[in-house]
């Protein structure tokens, strides 16, 4: 038998599938539970990317001193900046369930191991995904280089807007700055790094969660409840692939904040001028940012699928 079956099996762990689903309670439960999440961590996506884009130590020394210097010179609204922006990457969550839902339906008929159901379904819907996020994601990161007395990107919001508007006046200066250098393609700047970094990262924390999974349930006593082995073993695997797909990140983000066109220069670039320790950069602050997201991912979105139970089956099946 399959190890990750087994797993499911001692555990008496059932999985609940696409077709289980009421569908509109599903979307409704993960826009607010994705929200949630969100504000809770975009606090640490903003230092994350503050601390890949900067020229070594220039502005901050590490994910602390980042979160401190914010906090004191642009206080905490500093840390949500083009946070607004960024909430419409809620439709591209959305857009990613669903593919990795109908993707293991998919696979399904061509495979049972839930190793490889997860692994495809991981990578297709971090296509689907990144499609739609990369321009949101472009002009948020933008947003996010706004400080108080200068730009640490490109562009740079004007003065008049800052008194204008907060929020959308600042993005509409960067939407037409972005739009003015670059024109449309602009928009999709850095898509073929974004696909580097969240296709590998999505397709490689499936395969390691359920190692993760599968070596702490054969070494936790019988009664310990697979939930916890479950919210274990997500941080884990978000730690080990944030890891390893963390330098193209870096590229990422460097690429979309300075305009750059090659993933290759970009990378002889950052070797040049700080060696490969420039390929660590935001690390912490990203494994920081992933450990919530992964535990509502293998405990919350299980809940969110029981809750999401089509009516008939709340009392006919044993969830």
């Amino acid at each position: 038998m399959h190890p990750i079956r087994d797993m499911e099996d001692k555990r008496n762990i059932q999985i609940i599938e696409w077709e289980h689903l009421d569908k509109k309670k599903f979307y409704v439960f993960g826009v607010c539970m994705t929200m949630m999440i969100r504000v809770s961590v975009y606090p640490f996506t903003l230092i994350r990317t503050r601390l890949q884009v900067q020229k070594g130590k220039s502005f901050y020394n590490g994910t602390f001193d980042a979160f401190v210097k914010i906090v004191r010179t642009e206080g905490a609204a500093g840390l949500y900046r083009g946070f607004l922006v960024n909430t419409f990457t809620l439709i591209s969550g959305q857009c990613y369930v669903t593919t990795y839902e109908l993707t293991r339906k998919y696979v399904s008929c061509y495979s049972s191991s839930n190793t490889v159901k997860s692994l495809v379904a991981g990578g297709s819907a971090s296509l689907v995904a990144q499609s739609i996020t990369v321009p949101i994601d472009v002009v948020s990161q933008h947003l996010m280089m706004q400080r108080m007395d200068e730009s640490m990107g490109r562009f740079r919001v004007r003065a008049a807007d800052r008194k204008q508007t907060l929020m959308f006046g600042q993005t509409k200066d960067i939407i037409h700055q972005i739009f003015k250098i670059d024109g449309l393609k602009g928009f999709y700047r850095g898509y073929v790094a974004s696909l580097l970094t969240y296709i590998p990262n999505s397709a490689v924390w499936w395969p390691f969660y359920h190692f993760y999974a599968e070596q702490l349930s054969r070494l936790s006593p019988e009664h310990c409840p697979h939930l916890l082995l479950q919210a274990i073993s997500g941080p884990l695997a978000a730690a080990t692939a944030s890891t390893i797909t963390n330098p193209m990140d870096v590229i990422r983000a460097r690429v979309q904040v300075e305009g750059k066109s090659s993933i290759i220069g970009t990378f002889r670039q950052l070797m040049a001028e700080e060696g490969p320790w420039g390929l660590t950069k935001g690390l912490s602050a990203r494994i920081i940012s992933a450990t919530p997201s992964t535990i509502v991912i293998v405990v919350g979105y299980e809940t969110l699928k029981k809750l999401s139970l089509r009516p008939e089956l709340v009392d006919s099946r044993h969830w």
